[in-house]
């Protein structure tokens, strides 16, 4: 029984060598002249030309980090298996989650890493030898490194100087400086200290220094997920350590990315250059000149795409999207170039010409053989409604890009349908009139500011048809705000020299007398007008003749 038990004993301590390969303590180590700083690293010579002075840079929160604390260590709830004496913590893992690392560190939310600002890192190619190759002396903690966070708090890790020079030419570079020193000294054999200041995360650090003692990096990997391997990737180019850069990128490259993780990526590759070949996939996903530069010209494409689009419930979709896409509240305006006013404008032509052919098809006064072969078996009514719906997804565009002005004075020139729609069906003319009231609300609410004689030559343009269609559009609404409506065209008349508001509103107080409900209520309005132009003016004219 005893050999059996010294056997399990023995199988268990040959199994955690590779485990007992690192290990961490929070006691802070007395300060030594023989301590080492990661500072220094930059008058050491390394394998890579092109790495500068280090400098600390901060490196954006980490959803996962900020479960442990700002700025402060504080007290961590460690198994009580895993402490080998005071002060020393060893995994019993040798494949932590990330969780169990937050809980384990308690660590600051920010990362950083000492490196230059314009850094250059070539990672090695695939198949390059890892850490593992120095297995035999894995079992030997020759180096204690001592990680001092930027806001507070430190880290110690107990490592394998073997492991850490075969994975990190920085930390390489400093151990062979310390050993050369030792050789020089009489002194026996004693720890390396080295010292990392100024750590924005300790926890991505501490996930970066234990890549290089992982079998599986790519395994490992997917346990930590993009948005932290992002981090480690920073944590990986700064202290130079090839298999976690190289690895990084591949499993980056290999998985999709949010928007917020691509922001990150694209902020980090601004501040540290990889090499061409490492990096070329990311950067195909990642950016595309020719795509850009034909930005506009794409935009005109589909503006031109969706009003040319005849399935109805295909071309509501793409309108929302285009529409998302091309407003100027859009997130990903500030990226974009800007739609071109005139290729909007030439959009809204083009709907305009086929709106006055359908009306005139409604009229009889267009051959029947003039009709495209596609839109025969298409009702009259569908087609109109189609390019109304056309005009007004334009003409919210150029709201909102604030260039609808111009059209204010299209639309009031437009002397051809205003004739036809004398004589058109009510079924057919009230659909002018949801081209007028979108005008009508954007003046009356604020949205669009013109100049007087536009808002006078579009109110005694299309106030009329308005009053006549104002029935059906109560009828056949379409997603317009009737209440809104009445109360800016009310609001759109009172900003009328008054001459103009009085032939106006004397024009739907007749209306009104006649068919009630069927018009606007613009009854406040009207009080409005009656006071300013007799009331006050009456006060106004006694004032000046004392």
């Amino acid at each position: 029984m005893d050999h059996s038990v010294r056997r399990k004993q023995g199988s268990r301590r040959e199994g955690l060598v590779r485990r007992r390969s690192w290990c961490c303590s929070f006691a802070v180590p007395p300060s030594s002249p023989e301590s080492l700083s990661l500072s220094r690293a930059k008058s050491l010579p390394t394998k890579s030309e092109t790495l500068s002075k280090p400098s600390t840079n901060s490196v954006p929160n980490s959803p996962q980090s900020s479960k442990s604390g700002l700025g402060f260590v504080g007290r961590t709830r460690i198994d009580p298996r895993r402490i080998l004496s005071p002060g020393r913590v060893s995994p019993i893992d040798s494949d932590p989650t990330v969780h169990s690392v937050q809980e384990d560190t308690a660590v600051a939310v920010e990362s950083s890493t000492p490196r230059s600002k314009s850094q250059s890192f070539r990672a090695p190619p695939a198949g390059s030898p890892s850490s593992s190759g120095c297995a035999e002396n894995e079992g030997v903690f020759d180096v204690r490194l001592n990680l001092r966070g930027k806001r507070g708090g430190c880290l110690v890790l107990e490592l394998n100087s073997e492991v850490l020079s075969a994975s990190s030419d920085v930390f390489g570079a400093l151990i062979e400086e310390y050993k050369r020193n030792l050789s020089g000294s009489s002194s026996g054999a004693k720890m390396c200290r080295i010292e990392v200041p100024e750590v924005e995360n300790l926890g991505v650090f501490r996930e970066t220094i234990e890549l290089m003692f992982e079998d599986d990096i790519p395994r490992r990997l997917l346990k930590i997920g993009a948005y932290r391997c992002i981090d480690i990737l920073e944590v990986s180019a700064g202290i130079m350590f090839s298999n976690g850069v190289f690895f990084c990128l591949k499993y980056l490259e290999a998985v999709p990315w949010t928007e917020e993780e691509e922001d990150k990526l694209r902020i980090l590759f601004t501040k540290i250059k990889f090499d061409d070949a490492t990096t070329r996939d990311i950067m195909a996903r990642l950016y595309c000149r020719d795509l850009v530069d034909s930005q506009q010209h794409l935009a005109r494409q589909l503006v031109w795409s969706i009003t040319s689009c005849t399935h109805a419930n295909a071309r509501n979709e793409l309108k929302s999207l285009v529409k998302g896409l091309l407003c100027k509240s859009s997130v990903y305006e500030k990226d974009q170039a800007d739609l071109n006013e005139e290729d909007l404008y030439i959009a809204c032509q083009s709907c305009l010409s086929s709106l006055v052919s359908l009306f005139e098809e409604a009229s009889g006064t267009i051959p029947y053989e003039r009709l495209a072969k596609k839109e025969k078996d298409r009702p009259l009514i569908e087609r109109i409604s189609r390019q109304v719906d056309n005009i007004n997804w334009l003409l919210e565009i150029l709201l909102d890009r604030q260039m609808a002005e111009e059209f204010v004075d299209i639309w009031a020139n437009q002397g051809e349908l205003l004739k036809m729609h004398e004589n058109a069906s009510p079924m057919v003319r009230y659909e002018l009139s949801r081209v007028s009231a979108l005008l009508f609300i954007a003046m009356g609410t604020r949205k669009m500011h013109c100049r007087s004689e536009s808002r006078s030559g579009l109110l005694l343009a299309w106030f009329g048809p308005m009053l006549l269609d104002f029935g059906w559009l109560q009828r056949c609404r379409k997603g317009l705000d009737m209440k809104a409506l009445e109360e800016a065209m009310g609001q759109t008349l009172l900003t009328l020299p008054l001459k103009h508001q009085y032939k106006l509103f004397m024009e739907w107080f007749r209306c009104f007398s006649k068919h009630g409900t069927e018009c606007p209520n613009l009854s406040k309005s009207f009080q409005i007008w009656w006071r300013r132009s007799f009331l006050r003016a009456s006060e106004t004219y006694g004032i000046e003749s004392r």
